[in-house]
Order: C-alpha cells, then sequence, then structure tokens
C-alpha cells in the first residue's frame, strides 16, 4: 500500500504519463528511517523538503505542516503492518502536470511509500566495500546539486559502472575535480584527529545524516571537523573513509585502489549515533 494525495491505495496505481517528475524530473524525494513508528530525524527532512520546494518554485500546500506528514506517514506504516518494525520511507513531491519545460501550474502533489528494514540500529558492516572514483561525469556545484531531487543520471551511471568493476560504491568528483559524494551518501574523511567532509559549496547532498554526524563531532573535543575541499590525492593518505546516509548511517570504506583502511573512529561515532537516535 502506499499514500497518494493524502489516500491510502494499493501499491499498483499508475501515474499519469504527463508526469512531471518522469517527463523532467521536477520532483524531490525524502528518505527517512522510521524506529517502531518513530520518524527518526523527522525536523530535518521536513525543513530540506521545505527549503528545496522553496529552491524550486513549488507552491507549499498551507496544509503540508510536520505533523500533516508525519499522520499521512503513520497512517501508511500502520495500514502495512510496520508501526512495530524499522522501515524506509519514502515521501516524493512533484509538482503537477502541465506545460513543457515551463509548467502551467506550481501545485504540487505527493506519493509516500515505505519498506521494511531489517537493522533496528545503526550497524558496521564488516564486509569489503571497495570504492574508486567515477570519472566519466562530473557534477556541477550549484544550488540545485545539493537538492534530493528525482534527477539522478550520474548516480544510476555510476553505480552500473560500479558493479561493472566489482566494486561496493564509487566516489564522485566536482568539475573542479574535487571529491564530492558517494553514490548514495555524504563523504567523511578521518586522518589523526582531523575529519573532513565536502562542504555544499563544491556540490554535495545537503545530507541529513550527514548533518547530524558533524553535530556528533563537534561535541567531541578530541576531534577536529573541517567542511572543506577533499583532492583525489588525499584518499590514499586517509586512515578512514566513511559513506553516510539515514538508512545505513556509517559505512566504512575498506579499500580504494592499493590502500586499506581501519574503521576504529567509524565504531566510536557510530555508537553515539545509535544514542542520539534513541533520544531523537
Amino acid at each position: 500500500m502506499i499514500n497518494f494525495n493524502g489516500q491510502i491505495v494499493d501499491n499498483n496505481t499508475l501515474l499519469s504519463i504527463n508526469n512531471r517528475g518522469l517527463n523532467y524530473g521536477d520532483a524531490l524525494f525524502e528518505t527517512i528511517k522510521t524506529s517502531y513508528g518513530k520518524l527518526l530525524f523527522w525536523e530535518d527532512h521536513y525543513f530540506r523538503l521545505m527549503a528545496s520546494m522553496r529552491i524550486m518554485r513549488m507552491e507549499i500546500p498551507m496544509n503540508f505542516t510536520m505533523q500533516f506528514l508525519e499522520d499521512h506517514i503513520q497512517e501508511l506504516l500502520l495500514a502495512n503492518k510496520l508501526q512495530d518494525a524499522s522501515s524506509r520511507v519514502k515521501l516524493l513531491v512533484y509538482r503537477n502536470e502541465g506545460g513543457l519545460y515551463l509548467p502551467t501550474t506550481n501545485d504540487i502533489s505527493f506519493v509516500i511509500s515505505c519498506k521494511k528494514l531489517e537493522d533496528d540500529f545503526y550497524l558496521i558492516k564488516e564486509g569489503a566495500y571497495e570504492v574508486d572514483l567515477f570519472k566519466d561525469f562530473y557534477i556541477a556545484p550549484n544550488l540545485l546539486s545539493t537538492l534530493k531531487t528525482n534527477n539522478k543520471a550520474i548516480h544510476v551511471v555510476g553505480s552500473i559502472f560500479s558493479e561493472e568493476n566489482k566494486l561496493q560504491n564509487c566516489l564522485l568528483l566536482n568539475t573542479d575535480k574535487q571529491v564530492v559524494e558517494a553514490l548514495n551518501g555524504n563523504l567523511f574523511l578521518v586522518k589523526g584527529n582531523l575529519i573532513k567532509t565536502p562542504p555544499l559549496a563544491d556540490g554535495c547532498l545537503k545530507g541529513v545524516m550527514r548533518q547530524q554526524i558533524i553535530e556528533i563531532l563537534k561535541t567531541l573535543s578530541e576531534y577536529e571537523i573541517l567542511e572543506t575541499s577533499i583532492s583525489p590525492f588525499e584518499l590514499q593518505k586517509a586512515d578512514e573513509l566513511w559513506v553516510t546516509n539515514v538508512i545505513t548511517g556509517i559505512q566504512p570504506i575498506t579499500k580504494y585502489r592499493k590502500k586499506s583502511f581501519t574503521n576504529n573512529t567509524a565504531k566510536l561515532i557510530l555508537q553515539k549515533l545509535n544514542v542520539k537516535m534513541r533520544l531523537n
């Protein structure tokens, strides 16, 4: 079952062939982890969605409040018997159909879907996680590149490249040849007590989990966190590399080319992340 504009309907419901998200990528989405009915970091997801809708010049309905959307998500969890489990919720917002590149309306519709997750807490995956650079295409850093839109062509092609080369992920570069992010999350680099993550100005996604990790690191006196550009040359000098997103939490990278990495700091931060999750 899905929630289509506030109505619980069968997930085989078809969208119009004229849907603007399908035709022009004129859509935004939030991927939210829930744990036993609790929407993790929901406030951050909501305000990112509202900011993104304003940037995309979508008309935000008067009733599109945090409580309104949470009520609809909770209704869907109940309909799918997921209120006592962990799940992955996708909230998709798209501009209503009409027009070509120039829309005839800025009004929006929304769809919410959900899927059960096996892990209730964030865990370190100990298996091999090898990455390399994806250099076929580059991210042009601007405000739009920081949004979670459904225009993800570079991530799709990069994922195919990753599978073809027996990698678990790839790192994306921007047009200035700086490392921006992974295919499915933000990037953190650990060297001693210094931890770096690319700034939004470099074109990376404004990740909700990225923000949680930054906030945790700022409370720890033994680490210094910097939002600063990362060059490809720094990767092989790092002690640790992580990919972060709201579903996985922290995914340590085990190998980049000939360099292998540890995950000691990742384990420490993940413990604190799970505490923050319980208090959220």
